[in-house]
């Protein structure tokens, strides 16, 4: 199906909130994933009570309800979320990025459009917390997806290969990295030249960590799909008790942490300096 037969049903946002959409969605994006990492870090040092469990997103979530203001404070973060979903679907729908209608360009624009239906559940699950609706108190959302998966026909294939490409994407990170792509689209020259070359040390660090997290998520499906259990899936606080549970996992689950919040201080850089594609 042509995506762009559909994109000419859409109507066209102004591109000033397609901007604001997504630099607001990069920050909350940011904040998450700094939280996320120092909660992590906290775990694997057995700082403050924290356990790896209350590290993932959703227990991100809860620790910023606990704080003053806490709800107004995690309903921000998930209109922050929202933001970014909404920007997400539009690079999707209305190919903002200009990646075509070929079988690649689709391929990235469906990318884009299950970037932001993961960022939507997010926001969805912060929403009821904030409204007192016990979200986040469920069972793991990857585990939920491997039970469903294996109870259907060729269910153990189906989420081998979901596993699969988990595992493609945490690649996909390491090449973004190592390849310097993450920095295509950020303006430079609107960095501090006294602390560029820190944040730019900053986005190679936090999307080799990040490919780690996905590498890691990855094998839990994988290994849920081999022996035929969900149990054994499992999301970003599952992969961070698998590396606490290594030897040195301690070290391990630190560094990743540390990694965590390099990525999230560059979704801020994002957010500053980032050329917003509105077409």
């Amino acid at each position: 199906m042509d995506i762009s037969i559909v994109s000419s049903h859409m109507p066209s946002p102004r591109p000033e909130w397609v901007v604001r959409f997504a630099r607001i969605g990069l920050i909350a994006k940011g904040i998450v994933y700094c939280l996320v990492g120092a909660l992590a870090f906290m775990a694997a040092f057995e700082l403050g009570g924290r356990s790896e469990q209350s590290a993932g997103k959703s227990g991100v979530f809860r620790f910023i309800m606990e704080q003053p203001y806490g709800k107004v404070l995690l309903a921000l973060v998930a209109a922050g979320m929202l933001c970014y979903t909404l920007w997400r679907f539009i690079q999707a729908i209305r190919d903002t990025e200009e990646k075509g209608s070929d079988a690649k360009g689709i391929g990235r624009r469906i990318g884009y459009a299950f970037s932001g239906a993961v960022y939507g559940a997010l926001a969805f699950t912060a929403a009821q917390l904030v409204l007192g609706n016990g979200g986040g108190s469920g069972s793991d959302s990857r585990q939920t997806l491997a039970r469903e998966l294996l109870a259907q026909p060729f269910g153990q294939w189906l989420l081998g290969a979901v596993a699969v490409g988990t595992m493609a994407m945490g690649l996909y990170q390491f090449y973004r990295a190592y390849s310097g792509k993450y920095m295509n689209k950020v303006q430079q020259e609107k960095l501090d030249p006294k602390v560029r070359q820190s944040l730019v040390r900053a986005g190679l660090v936090g999307y080799i960590a990040r490919g780690f997290v996905w590498l890691i998520i990855g094998y839990l499906l994988l290994r849920a799909a081999v022996n035929s259990n969900s149990r054994e899936a499992g999301s970003s606080s599952q992969a961070f008790q698998f590396l606490e549970e290594a030897s040195y996992g301690s070290y391990l689950l630190g560094a990743l942490a540390l990694g965590l919040i390099c990525y999230g201080v560059f979704m801020f850089v994002r957010a500053k300096c980032e050329v917003i594609s509105t077409k």
